[in-house]
């Protein structure tokens, strides 16, 4: 087994344990939830195959479902989630960078990384509260949960980037 593909099942393991035990759990104001592990599905390099990271995102939703009890909704929107991914990062780099470039504040910028990251968790948060509410009834309260899920999960991926770098 290679190293990055140990690292990546230990990154896998952290993520949802750390979803599953502490952040599955925490609900500001009864419509925030952090969402962290679709940072996970982030960080893929630009050179992963396309199907690795469908895969990587299935199964990680699918833990994540047993854990939280959301029947498929964190395993279609993490399916989602990686089969865009390397098509948004390939908006935010230049043509001619490395084949092997992670996506991160150090790689590609300030800027262009924070673009790349609140347009994937935007878009995440959006067809996750979708499929969960089925409904746009109460459009107010589903609005409240996509925006405020969307501000936490991304104040911890940015607090997380940091203390990485």
């Amino acid at each position: 087994m290679s190293s990055d593909l140990l690292k990546r099942v230990a990154l896998f393991v952290a993520f949802v344990l750390v979803q599953a035990v502490v952040l599955g759990r925490i609900h500001l104001f009864n419509c925030a939830t952090p969402l962290f592990y679709v940072y996970f599905i982030t960080m893929f390099p630009r050179n992963y195959p396309k199907w690795g990271i469908l895969l990587w995102g299935f199964l990680m939703g699918m833990l994540v479902d047993a854990f939280s009890n959301t029947p498929g909704l964190a395993s279609a929107s993490l399916t989602l989630i990686a089969a865009v991914q390397p098509y948004f990062f390939e908006l935010f780099v230049p043509r001619d960078s490395a084949e092997d470039l992670k996506p991160s504040l150090a790689t590609i910028g300030s800027v262009k990384y924070t673009y790349y990251i609140v347009a994937l968790v935007l878009l995440y948060c959006l067809v996750f509260y979708s499929l969960e509410f089925f409904n746009f009834f109460n459009w107010l309260l589903w609005a409240m949960c996509v925006l405020g899920s969307t501000l936490i999960t991304l104040a911890l991926i940015f607090a997380f980037e940091i203390a990485r770098k």
